[in-house]
């Protein structure tokens, strides 16, 4: 697994940056695809690889996370999403936010994929209770921080 081949080699996997041996890949069984990438070629991969990029040349790095919207996709990158809360790493992709503006703008026929976003939007508005109620316990201000309108985001 490669979580634990990063261990071995003294690399955190979710935030360390490393250029593996590919010898030591291949003898530790873990699948590796290479290949170039030439110029108005598109990769994409499947949630959950690990993956290095390397340029043979100049170039622009520009990358997107994106997926189809289906349940099973919903659930990888919600899974991903808790799995780095849980490590204390923060997301590339704000899942939460992204699933209150897909509740906002797309019309959900998939009633598996429509269950798991009200339960992850439930969930959101039980987290800001009990973190509110918490902030009350233990006399802190609660002062409404506001944005204009087409404010950027500080971090997504």
């Amino acid at each position: 697994n490669i979580s634990a081949f990063c261990d071995r080699h003294g690399v955190d996997y979710l935030t360390g940056s490393w250029w593996p041996i590919l010898e030591d890949l291949y003898q530790s069984n873990i699948p590796v695809y290479r290949f170039i990438q030439r110029p108005g070629d598109l990769v994409w991969i499947n949630a959950g690889t690990v993956h290095w990029v390397q340029a043979t040349g100049w170039c622009n790095n520009i990358a997107w996370n994106v997926g189809p919207l289906t349940a099973y996709q919903y659930q990888l990158a919600l899974e991903r999403y808790e799995w780095n809360e849980v490590k204390n790493v923060k997301s590339i992709v704000p899942m939460i936010h992204v699933s209150w503006n897909v509740a906002r703008t797309v019309k959900i026929s998939d009633s598996d994929l429509y269950k798991m976003i009200k339960y992850c939007l439930m969930q959101s508005i039980k987290h800001c209770q009990v973190q509110r109620e918490s902030l009350i316990r233990s006399g802190k201000k609660i002062a409404y921080q506001g944005r204009v309108k087409d404010e950027p985001a500080y971090y997504c």
